[in-house]
């Protein structure tokens, strides 16, 4: 199955392959907009014959080279067709940004080590830096059609890369791991060995009550500088949110390594159901970008020879692991804690989350490869009892007077606690 990612490269023109660049990139939003108005009038989407319509005007009122010609007439055919398939009222599309299409081995490519660019005056070669994505530039990803990019005074390439990537069988999964993501811990990870591993979410959540509050003082000024400062902590904590996400995702697959089943909670509609919290609690629940979790994880496993799985999140954090009784005080969620009404089973309400996920994870291969329950992806029998550490430092938890697992680091998302159940390896 062919992967496709995106691929964000810093380039380093000199400050005349710069001012190039510039130019280039304004001549290209202006022959948008040119195509634009001729679309908007005439309503043609058909390709063949909006370059009959367009192409001389768009290689002698701004000097584009052929390909950079047909690239613009695709960029907003595009774009209308976007604007049509969304169900949007048909209006003038506006190019305000300056962006630039390039075909790969047509307008860009790369020679001895450099982005050769296309431009209005010829090519370019320009310095990049791959940090961070080497992998990609081993020859195994094909390049598609990039997008140049000039923000905050820096060029960028953000430039789509697609690999065939086989699929995993499931009858060679080597592990299950049950994953529930939440606010008080980023992700819960049971895994097949009855080891739970808590990303802490402390020091996150502080930082989205911090802007929280900057938010609420700017909006309470009204004026157009704070309007316009919200926007920039907007986008801040997006890039932010990001980084976090990347963090906890990439640290999972490396935990947990190749043939790992990794189980979600399907959280479709999460925002509109966590809305009709307290008020006090709404932002900090409805701000985390659950689906871009989800989205990063699928792609890294897969990435890492694994895989992620969703399933629906009904009682997951209700039922107790032990007995199977649910029922919906057993979870007490003011305290983060469980306590099963039947049995007295205790522990953390995300830990009791991952171990249910986990286990229907392993149901789900069993009943998919009708074979006895597979041994390496753990034991069917609960573990004991185990909550992670509540104090300022943070601890690996112990289970119940057994086994304590060393603790785990992850620098980029601050705090990750473990506990190891006893019963695992009963």
């Amino acid at each position: 199955m062919d992967m496709t990612l995106t691929a964000k490269i810093k380039i380093y023109p000199t400050a005349e392959q710069a001012e190039v660049l510039k130019a280039t990139l304004s001549a290209y939003r202006q022959a948008c907009n040119a195509v634009s108005v001729v679309i908007f009038d005439t309503k043609v989407l058909a390709q063949a014959k909006l370059h009959d319509m367009t192409y001389r005007l768009l290689r002698s009122n701004y000097a584009l080279r052929s390909q950079m010609a047909q690239s613009v007439i695709k960029t907003v055919i595009a774009r209308y067709r976007s604007l049509k398939s969304n169900g949007h009222e048909w209006t003038l599309v506006r190019f305000k940004k300056p962006e630039y299409d390039l075909v790969w081995n047509r307008d860009y490519s790369i020679v001895q080590g450099l982005f050769s660019v296309n431009t209005l005056e010829g090519r370019i070669k320009v310095p990049f830096e791959p940090k961070g994505m080497e992998q990609y530039f081993d020859g195994s990803w094909t390049f598609g059609t990039a997008k140049l990019v000039y923000k905050h005074n820096k060029f960028f390439l953000h430039i789509p890369m697609t690999k065939t990537i086989p699929t995993v069988d499931e009858h060679n999964i080597r592990q299950v791991v049950g994953v529930d993501v939440g606010v008080n811990f980023l992700a819960a990870a049971y895994d097949s060995q009855g080891k739970t591993t808590f990303f802490n979410g402390r020091k996150i959540k502080h930082m989205r009550a911090k802007y929280k509050r900057m938010r609420k003082t700017l909006q309470q000024k009204g004026t157009a500088s704070a309007r316009r400062k919200l926007k920039t902590i907007g986008q801040r904590e997006n890039r932010w949110m990001t980084d976090v996400n990347h963090a906890v995702t990439k640290a999972l697959v490396r935990q947990y390594g190749e043939r790992t089943l990794f189980v979600l909670e399907d959280l479709t509609g999460i925002r509109e159901k966590t809305e009709r919290v307290w008020i006090h609690d709404r932002y900090e629940t409805v701000s985390w970008a659950f689906y871009q979790f989800r989205q990063m994880l699928e792609y890294k496993a897969r990435l890492h020879g694994s895989k992620v799985m969703v399933v629906a999140p009904h009682y997951t954090s209700l039922t107790c692991p032990k007995c199977g009784h649910t029922e919906k005080a057993n979870r007490n969620k003011r305290t983060h804690t469980f306590c099963c009404r039947t049995c007295g089973y205790t522990s953390n309400d995300d830990r009791i989350g991952a171990m249910n996920l986990q286990r229907k994870g392993i149901e789900y291969i069993v009943e998919g490869t009708t074979q006895a329950w597979p041994a390496s992806l753990g034991s069917c029998q609960p573990a004991p009892n185990a909550t992670p550490s509540q104090g300022r430092r943070t601890k690996s938890a112990r289970t119940s007077g057994e086994l304590q697992a060393p603790t785990s680091s992850v620098s980029e998302v601050g705090v990750v606690d473990t506990a190891l159940d006893s019963s695992a390896n009963s």
